[in-house]
């Protein structure tokens, strides 16, 4: 297999608690693709390089202020079992309510991100050369499918406390609770139950993967994304 792909597989997680057990499985990676002019140290190096800049890349992408909000791909919308009361609320005045409550569950997720680093860098600790081949011989997001399957609970877990905090803290589920009120109050109004965070949390995990997917294929595809002299070393001996 070719450097580019190697460089890739990680290059959207980095942290120094899995380097011991992952600089095996890049020497053995090494052995799996062969020789190309680059030392085993040299890839190595630029794989940790990659996998900070995808880290920083998603992070703040989706981490800072109108991250999830202004990302029309990722941004968190009414509930479909909520969307039944959307407009009739909407005709009685609620239109602002409605749109604050959007705003809020947004400003949770963006809020959240940023707790995804530390899990996504034990998956990498427990990367092994099978699961490496796999990646390297899949299609364009078999990374990011890799960690969905190895860190979507945990992601969901480390999400929701601060998602419920901080739709306490900006008055979402103030903001829910009262919407609910609302609209139990129009005739013929059906009954609504529903998990405000849980939705928040399992939406801020797909924006998550979402982003890191775009970041996947930009490696792979778009030599622009060699942003330092290593990387661009690294997949210009990759091309050859």
């Amino acid at each position: 297999m070719n450097k580019f792909l190697a460089v890739f597989l990680l290059s959207l997680f980095a942290a120094q608690p899995a380097w011991a057990q992952f600089d095996k499985v890049l020497k053995d990676l090494g052995g799996i693709m062969g020789g190309g002019g680059l030392s085993d140290a040299k890839i190595g190096s630029g794989l940790k390089e990659a996998l900070k800049i995808g880290t920083e890349n998603a992070v703040v992408q989706t981490g800072t202020v109108d991250g999830f909000l202004l990302n029309k791909a990722i941004k968190i919308l009414m509930p479909k079992p909520l969307q039944s009361m959307e407009q009739p609320l909407r005709l009685v005045g609620y239109g602002p309510q409605i749109d604050e409550f959007v705003v809020g569950m947004n400003r949770a997720a963006e809020k959240a991100v940023p707790f995804a680093k530390e899990i996504f860098w034990d998956a990498i600790g427990e990367m092994t050369i099978d699961d490496a081949g796999k990646i390297l011989n899949g299609g364009d997001t078999a990374a990011t499918n890799y960690f969905k399957t190895k860190t979507s609970k945990k992601l969901q877990a480390a999400f929701r406390p601060s998602v419920e905090d901080v739709m306490n803290q900006v008055g979402v589920t103030r903001q829910y609770n009262d919407l609910i009120g609302r609209y139990r109050s129009v005739p013929f109004a059906q009954s609504i139950t529903f998990d405000v965070n849980q939705y928040v949390t399992e939406k801020t995990t797909d924006g998550l993967f979402y982003v890191v997917a775009q970041e996947e294929k930009k490696i792979r595809t778009n030599p622009a994304a060699r942003v330092t002299d290593l990387l661009k070393e690294v997949f210009g001996k990759a091309k050859r």
